[in-house]
């Protein structure tokens, strides 16, 4: 049987392929988890509208993404916390705390988005990664001190 992707599917394929599958995957699971629907003409022309309904959200979200990314590039955090002997914390700055000083400046953005690859747990000025949705990415710079 043939069908259209409607989501981008790690084995089949991506928005908008027509592949063909197995009856019993089509009719089981592809079609009634909305992942796919069967080719037909008329679905190739809704497949169309779709296109270009999927194409002008992520240019929406791009931009607003670009925008966010701007006002991140001006955006400075300071971070207090407690540190022991050698300037070294006590815990360390995680990207949940980061999320938070960033929403007590009026930016609100998810933590999942915050890209720390290791948790920070020195005293210092720190450039962090943000991956925003439509592939933008944005810089924050994080200063820790001590209370």
């Amino acid at each position: 049987m043939k069908v259209i992707l409607r989501q981008d599917h790690s084995q089949l394929g991506k928005i908008g392929d027509v592949v063909e599958v197995k009856d019993g995957y089509a009719r089981n699971y592809l079609i009634p988890r909305n992942i796919a629907y069967e080719a037909t003409p008329s679905n190739l022309r809704m497949l169309e509208e779709e296109k270009k309904q999927h194409s002008r959200r992520l240019d929406k979200e791009r931009i607003s993404s670009e925008a966010l990314s701007q006002r991140l590039a001006g955006t400075s955090l300071t971070i207090k916390m407690k540190v022991g002997e050698e300037d070294k914390l006590f815990g360390s700055v995680t990207s949940q705390m980061i999320a938070e000083a960033l929403d007590e400046k009026g930016i609100s953005l998810d933590k999942r988005w915050i890209d720390l690859e290791e948790p920070i747990k020195a005293l210092g000025i720190y450039d962090v990664n943000v991956k925003l949705p439509g592939s933008v990415n944005g810089v924050v710079k994080v200063w820790v001190v001590r209370e």
